[in-house]
C-alpha cells in the first residue's frame, strides 16, 4: 500500500502519472448505452457521418476513465480524490484502441482558513493516449486533509 499524502506532503510543480487503460469498442458502447446514448457513442457507422469520423467515447467515459486512473494509480492523496469543482475540456475524442494515462501537476495549494483540518489543491491533469494525444484536460480543485499533528 502506498503512503498517503497529507498537505503538508504536497508542493507546487510536483507531478503525478497513473497506471494504463486499455479502451475498448465495447466499453464505449457499453458506457454509451447506460449514459450518453447518442450515435457517435453506439454505432459504428452513424458516427462516420459525424463530427467525430468515427466511434469516439462520451467525454463522460473518458472523465470516469481518469477517475478510476487517479483513484487507483494517481496521486495518492490522504482522505481520496474529493473534489470541490473544477473545469474540463475535450480536445480530442477518446477512441477504441487508445491506452489512456493521466499526467497531473499540482498548480495550487492553499490551506483553509475556517477548517485547520484541510486544505484544497489544484491540479490540472492531461488524460492521453500512447501517441501523447491529449482527449481531456481537467483542472480540478481538490480537498486535502492536513497531517493531524499539523492541524492543531
Amino acid at each position: 500500500m502506498r503512503q498517503k499524502l497529507h498537505l503538508e506532503d504536497l508542493h507546487v510543480g510536483q507531478k503525478f502519472t497513473t497506471a494504463t487503460k486499455l479502451v475498448s469498442e465495447d466499453s464505449i458502447k457499453q458506457f454509451a448505452a447506460l449514459y450518453d446514448p447518442q450515435p457517435f457513442h453506439l454505432d459504428d457507422d452513424a458516427a462516420k457521418a459525424t463530427l467525430f469520423g468515427g466511434l469516439a467515447a462520451s467525454g463522460w467515459h473518458t472523465a470516469a476513465m481518469t477517475m478510476h486512473l487517479n483513484v487507483s494509480s494517481g496521486p495518492p492523496l490522504a482522505g481520496g480524490i474529493v473534489g470541490g469543482g473544477g473545469e474540463i475540456h475535450w480536445p480530442t475524442p477518446t477512441r477504441p484502441g487508445d491506452i489512456l494515462r493521466v499526467e497531473g501537476e499540482i498548480m495550487e495549494i492553499t490551506r483553509s482558513r475556517s477548517k485547520p483540518n484541510r486544505g484544497m489543491i489544484v491540479m490540472r491533469m492531461e488524460t492521453k493516449n500512447q501517441n501523447d494525444e491529449v482527449r481531456q484536460i481537467i483542472v480540478m480543485k481538490l480537498v486535502v486533509p492536513r497531517t493531524p499533528t499539523a492541524a492543531v
